[in-house]
């Protein structure tokens, strides 16, 4: 397999790290006291039903909102004490995200929607992208608009677009969610093989049993709290 040239992970610490997050809204508690470690290279899926505080838990581990206590940790980098401007900067290099919809920018390019966190973190170099590209089966689309791509190929430029600045970890929330069973495995696949390629830590966070399945291991998230480890499907 070809492997995209990208820095090398901040090892030798953990990918992804979150000690003792709480968060509340209002009366509400939806964490409590949640702690979890990804590795460079390893798979974890969070699991749980709707309303459990997974996409609440992605968000905070994303520095896309802050927790109310605990601490989160990027390839050894303290996340949540940076203030606004300085995360989203860190993000852009350190964390790829990948959502139920692609959010690609209609007026951008397929090769300029794939740059975007390359260019908040200060790459320019295209070549990666390109390479990207090509792995997910997009060679000769770089030009091409979001309106003319299929659902499953707007999909891989978001897969593509979460590696392209060559992050330590990759946040994915029910990424296939979307798609039709094929284009959901195709893309699953691929993201899980290229993030393990380049040794990148993958969390996704999903309710579906064949999604899963990709991962190393699975923690099943209720009320709030990790419950057990879940057993990992396949």
């Amino acid at each position: 397999m070809r492997r995209v040239s990208v820095p090398t992970p901040s090892a030798p610490f953990p990918a992804l790290e979150a000690r003792e997050i709480h968060q509340s809204f209002g009366e509400l508690t939806v964490l409590h006291g949640v702690s979890l470690r990804v590795q460079p290279g390893e798979v974890v899926a969070v699991t749980g039903p709707s309303g459990s505080g997974k996409s609440t838990l992605l968000h905070l581990l994303g520095g896309l909102d802050v927790p109310d206590s605990g601490e989160i940790w990027w390839a050894g980098e303290r996340a949540d004490i940076l203030d606004t401007q300085a995360r989203a900067l860190r993000r852009a290099g350190r964390v790829g995200l990948v959502f139920q919809h692609h959010y690609l920018l209609e007026d951008l390019n397929v090769l300029d929607n794939v740059m975007i966190p390359c260019r908040l973190a200060g790459q320019g170099d295209t070549s990666r992208a390109h390479a990207l590209l090509s792995r997910v089966g997009l060679s000769g689309r770089e030009k091409s608009m979001p309106e003319v791509l299929s659902g499953g190929e707007r999909q891989r430029v978001a897969v593509a677009r979460a590696l392209a600045s060559g992050p330590a970890v990759v946040l994915a929330d029910e990424p296939t969610g979307s798609l039709d069973r094929a284009n959901a495995t195709t893309v699953a696949a691929l993201l899980v093989a290229l993030a393990r390629e380049e040794g990148a830590g993958v969390l996704l966070v999903t309710h579906d049993e064949r999604l899963a399945g990709y991962a190393d291991r699975a923690l099943h998230l209720l009320d709030g709290r990790f419950t057990e480890e879940a057993p990992v499907y396949g």
